[in-house]
């Protein structure tokens, strides 16, 4: 005889399971709509939810873009674990860093529409607790890579606020052509970021 899942555990796998279904569906509106134009109710009628269901998870529209952002920095985090501190050159250091950060975007239509049309609200995220763990690992990887001589002895602050906002410009850049070309923004970023650093050395 099957032991019965305890009720709690049903209840946690459900709450789970209806936020995930708000994320996905709000990622969704975002990318096709822009999130000017996108209202809480677009986001529930793209799931089978009642409508009440979405405030027992947010408060309002900005409260789920900002946890579909939170989503997706953790996703681009993942991706970033192991690229940078296995680099062995400075070169693959800088390119890694950028290939990452641009191949994650452009692999997903719906990200690529999505940073296309929600491009300034993202923005006003920059400095907030839902992006700023990915400035951490990035100043902590320069750090690293400088400590291991992989890197010259840059102004980790100043360096990580570089790589940051090249990659976020470039991408808003990339992501409004057709079509996306992630290759060609990596090279393009990465090459500008080493003529600096190569010239410092």
């Amino acid at each position: 005889m099957t032991d019965a899942i305890p009720l709690s555990t049903k209840r946690e796998r459900n709450k789970a399971s209806n936020r995930q279904a708000l994320l996905v569906a709000a990622k969704a509106v975002f990318a096709e709509m822009g999130y000017g134009a996108a209202s809480v109710r677009d986001i529930i009628r793209r799931t089978d939810l009642a409508a009440g269901t979405f405030y027992n998870y947010f408060t309002d529209k900005q409260a789920i873009f900002r946890a579909v952002v939170e989503e997706l920095a953790q996703e681009l985090r993942n991706q970033h674990s192991s690229g940078r501190r296995s680099a062995t050159t400075v070169e693959g250091f800088v390119y890694g860093t950028f290939k990452a950060y641009f191949t994650f975007i452009a692999g997903d239509p719906d990200l690529v529409n999505f940073s296309r049309r929600s491009a300034g609200a993202i923005r006003t995220l920059l400095d907030q607790p839902e992006i700023t763990p990915l400035f951490d690992d990035l100043r902590s990887d320069i750090a690293e890579a400088i400590a291991r001589g992989l890197l010259p002895d840059l102004d980790v602050g100043y360096f990580a606020a570089a790589l940051a906002g090249i990659a976020f410009e470039v991408s808003m850049v990339m992501v409004a052509r057709d079509p996306v070309d992630p290759e060609a923004a990596t090279e393009f970023a990465a090459g500008l970021v080493l003529n600096g650093i190569l010239r410092k050395t």
